[in-house]
């Protein structure tokens, strides 16, 4: 390492940095990857694009939120597991108090225009924030025509031939692998730079020496694997056994159980299970109604944090309906607090047991191609989040078009890209022109 290296953040450095990011993760993954990328990679250095993208290949592989993982990735990669919960919950933490204040104006008066105002401003930016982002992923990942070719292919599979996001995944990393026999400088553009260290020069040092496995977190550890798994089972045995005892009708119990469910299914990402989670609350338990539902998504869409907060609706609507013994509001907060903790406690144990894995064959030279493929499959797996949120938000469920989107969405990637407007300002200023808009 060359001593040009940014200083290691400091716990409270981090903490404050993902307080922040708490509060304005809004757009979904694609968002979050996106504003991720933009403060961590190019304007903080903590963490280089290579860990970064590997970090990302790992998570796009998960079930749950991409994005969420993504945190606790870095965290943990910056300041160890207790980085790794802390980064990863206050990834959450500030959309679960939004969220619960909106789901109360909803079901107490039904009525959220100012609030619903603001975000779509809002959103018109973050479709800004997005495409830049992608744009610079994808400079630094595409090295060559064939991992482009890679990338457009996954867009089309995904996008217009609805192919499941793991066969895309598992299917790059066969070419990726076929490519280091066949035509390895195709698949090893970085490889070579990553082998000797310098992929992270620039950047935080993750550890001092990472070749001494015992003084180095990063690399797996039996006894932390076991840790991690024992920690796991007693944080969903203990809750769960308690709803079980105290449950008013048992309804807060058997959130418990479906959602913890939901959160080993989601594969690709909460677009991929919200017609699953939509269809048991409303047909099979009957927590909420379908317009309700539909109420729910737009709200969870519109606040920071990971587009899987839904579930927190759900569960606020199964306990203001089913608070038995209690009162709507605290049969609500129990039920949405259950929902959102069976839902992301799974990511935690995803990323503290598998990451030191992944960060232990980093440099493996067929295990890179293999991530090579991935990685340009992911570009185009984001490609295909990005235009899935842009036509959202210009195409608004209402119907028509959104020209007032489209236009704020053009100059706030101006500012951003040419003017260099700070992003913090950019989604300000974006959703004061909302409320303006929605107001005259």
């Amino acid at each position: 390492m060359t001593n040009n290296n940014v200083p290691h953040p400091s716990f409270f450095e981090a903490f404050k940095f993902w307080l922040k990011l708490g509060f304005i993760s809004f757009g979904g993954p694609a968002g979050q990857i996106a504003i991720m990328h933009e403060e961590l990679v190019e304007k903080k250095r903590w963490i280089s694009n290579g860990r970064f993208l590997n970090a990302l290949n790992y998570c796009m592989l998960l079930p749950g939120p991409e994005a969420q993982q993504l945190t606790i990735y870095i965290g943990w990669l910056l300041h160890k597991i207790p980085g790794g919960i802390v980064a990863g919950s206050l990834f959450v933490i500030p959309s679960m108090f939004i969220l619960f204040a909106l789901s109360y104006i909803y079901a107490q008066f039904g009525n959220v225009f100012l609030v619903e105002s603001f975000f779509n401003g809002l959103k018109a930016s973050v479709m800004a924030i997005v495409f830049a982002a992608l744009i610079k992923i994808g400079k630094k990942s595409l090295k060559n025509s064939l991992l482009t070719s890679i990338a457009a292919l996954s867009f089309i599979a995904i996008f217009f031939l609805k192919i499941p996001f793991p066969v895309i995944i598992i299917a790059a990393g066969i070419i990726g692998i076929a490519g280091s026999i066949i035509s390895p400088d195709k698949f090893q553009t970085t490889k070579s730079k990553d082998l000797q260290g310098l992929d992270d020069e620039g950047y935080v040092v993750i550890c001092e020496d990472e070749s001494d496995t015992n003084e180095c977190h990063i690399y797996p550890s039996t006894a932390q694997s076991i840790g991690v798994m024992v920690a796991f089972v007693l944080l969903w045995v203990i809750p769960i056994t308690i709803l079980y005892i105290l449950s008013a009708q048992k309804v807060f119990y058997t959130e418990a159980l479906f959602f913890t469910k939901a959160a080993f299914m989601t594969f690709g990402g909460a677009y991929s299970v919200l017609a699953y989670i939509a269809q048991a609350g409303v047909e099979q338990y009957a927590w909420l109604t379908r317009p309700q539902m539909m109420d729910g998504l737009g709200l969870a869409e519109t606040t920071p944090g990971p587009l899987i907060m839904v579930v927190q609706f759900v569960g606020f609507m199964a306990g203001w309906n089913y608070h038995g013994d209690f009162s709507p509001l605290f049969g609500a907060f129990i039920g949405s607090l259950t929902a959102t903790y069976f839902t992301f406690l799974p990511c935690f144990m995803f990323i503290l047991l598998g990451a030191p894995y992944i960060e232990k064959f980093r440099d493996n030279q067929k295990l890179g191609s293999a991530l090579s493929g991935i990685t340009a499959a992911v570009v185009g797996v984001i490609l295909n989040l990005a235009v899935w949120f842009g036509m959202y938000v210009i195409f608004p469920q209402t119907g028509g078009f959104n020209w007032f989107a489209v236009i704020l969405g053009i100059l706030s990637f101006v500012a951003m890209q040419w003017l260099k407007m700070g992003m913090i300002k950019v989604i300000a200023i974006s959703g004061v022109a909302g409320i303006i808009w929605n107001l005259f």
